[in-house]
């Protein structure tokens, strides 16, 4: 990752309802939600959700399948996992020692 895409990642996580879709994405993992359940569990309205949806995707936070007639969208943990890899990558100067409570978040979710 790259620090444009790192600052387009969290442009579209700085915004409650985004940051709210994408946490509750990542719960759901490895399964994917339709819009309209999205909309119901978060309470958005469609029309605001798929602006929403749009920008987490373009961030490429999101990604999304289409079955039959319904869009259904499911977290990208690889971006994510870019992402903390990206702003981790100079962690500490090289004395990994100072990174242990990081570290030690990263092995125990």
């Amino acid at each position: 990752m790259d620090q444009l895409s790192a600052i387009e990642s969290f442009a579209a996580l700085a915004q409650d309802s985004r940051m709210s879709i994408y946490r509750m994405l990542v719960r759901e993992e490895p399964n994917s939600l339709n819009v309209g359940e999205i909309s119901s569990r978060l309470s958005i309205v469609p029309s605001t959700l798929s602006g929403h949806l749009a920008v987490l995707k373009r961030a490429g936070l999101l990604k999304s399948t289409r079955h039959q007639r319904e869009i259904h969208y499911s977290a990208n943990i690889a971006t994510m996992n870019d992402l903390v890899g990206f702003m981790l990558q100079d962690c500490c100067n090289g004395q990994v020692e100072n990174c242990a409570e990081i570290l030690t978040l990263l092995d125990h979710p």
